[in-house]
């Protein structure tokens, strides 16, 4: 009877070195699995339309002309407020 045991025992750990070597084979490239799960992604992106696009940009280009518009009126004022201040002097 110890020996059906220990075969038993050995047998089942034989089996499980099996399943996990069979495991270990069927699990994909990381790589290759990140991107199919990439692609799974950008399907179920919501792309926005040519018309939102343009109205977006337009609006990011006109706050970026007008904020480059404040700093050099800013920095103008501040130029002359400093060649007042050292006439003085």
């Amino acid at each position: 009877m110890a020996k059906n045991k220990e075969n038993t025992a050995s047998e089942v750990s034989k089996k499980k070195d099996k399943k996990e070597k069979n495991s270990e084979k069927k699990q994909p490239n990381k790589v290759a699995k990140w991107f199919k799960e990439l692609k799974i992604e950008f399907k179920k992106v919501v792309w926005p339309s040519k018309k939102t696009v343009i109205n977006n940009t337009s609006v990011v280009l006109a706050v970026v002309v007008a904020s480059a518009i404040l700093v050099g009126l800013l920095d103008t004022g501040f130029l002359g407020l400093l060649r007042l201040i050292y006439e003085q002097q």
